[in-house]
């Protein structure tokens, strides 16, 4: 049985499209569990039924803990989409990236604009091991290659849609 294929090259080349082109779509669907609240006490499942998890309201927010949270979700997207987008990168540079990691930290709070919510996040890049002139490098042009960057930084397109 073989590894993982890495994704082609050409990811790495410019669209030229005028319209938004996917390149791969999933769902995530979270019903209510116990409490019928789906932060508090959910199930999260995606389509292809790889993802299932128990989504529980951690403690620091008045909840029982004991599952994941969409923080905790967002924060591992961050991370794995800005890892996936380095090492890419990095492959083409062809600079080793070793024991690299990226940590992203997902801080839920008050939002001072409005009084409700909002997120922020924090992306922590560590490079043993390569040149501090070219980790910055390798941290500039992954930053204007992850979608996930793009997203926080410029929004996401969002469409909210009422089935019955």
């Amino acid at each position: 049985m073989s590894g993982p294929r890495p994704p082609a090259q050409s990811l790495l080349d410019k669209y030229r499209g005028r319209d938004f082109q996917p390149l791969y779509t999933t769902s995530v669907t979270v019903r209510g569990g116990q409490a019928g609240h789906g932060r508090a006490s959910g199930i999260a499942i995606s389509d292809d039924g790889e993802l299932l998890v128990e989504l529980r309201l951690p403690v620091e927010l008045g909840g029982s803990g004991g599952g994941t949270n969409p923080e905790q979700l967002f924060a591992a997207g961050y991370a794995a989409c800005f890892h996936g987008a380095l090492a890419m990168l990095a492959e083409r540079a062809g600079v080793a990236l070793g024991e690299a990691s990226v940590t992203a930290s997902v801080a839920f709070g008050r939002d001072p604009v409005d009084g409700l919510f909002a997120l922020r996040a924090e992306v922590n890049l560590h490079l043993p091991g390569v040149a501090r002139p070219v980790a910055e490098e390798l941290l500039r042009n992954t930053e204007r290659l992850c979608p996930y960057v793009k997203m926080t930084q410029d929004g996401i397109e969002s469409v909210l849609v009422l089935t019955q």
